[in-house]
């Protein structure tokens, strides 16, 4: 059921809740793919709203996804946008497949 309309009083609340979540999640993934995309077009860093991006993307790579020091590391040539795609690409992933169980977890 994707409304809350019918539903009891508690159910109606772990329905919202689970919107909430799935909603966190997904934006964590989006901050992920836009900051790798950002990183692979080259975005001018200089940006207030590339710079917010990057930050909030290194965020909530947990460190696991990090572009830094991730799951994989490329050397030489175009190594950062290897990195960033490749990693922050995974961590997108891993948030919308979490995201979706804990989501269904949740909602009645």
């Amino acid at each position: 059921m994707t409304g809350t309309k019918g539903l009891t009083g508690g159910t109606k609340v772990r329905a919202q809740v689970a919107t909430v979540l799935w909603t966190l999640f997904a934006l964590a993934a989006i901050f992920l793919a836009v900051g790798a995309l950002c990183i692979a077009l080259g975005a001018n860093r200089d940006n207030g709203l590339v710079t917010f991006v990057l930050d909030v993307a290194d965020a909530v790579d947990l460190g696991i996804f990090s572009r830094d020091n991730g799951i994989k590391q490329f050397e030489g040539g175009n190594a950062e946008t290897k990195n960033a795609l490749f990693n922050w690409g995974l961590g997108a992933v891993a948030w919308l497949v979490v995201g979706r169980v804990v989501e269904r977890v949740v909602r009645p």
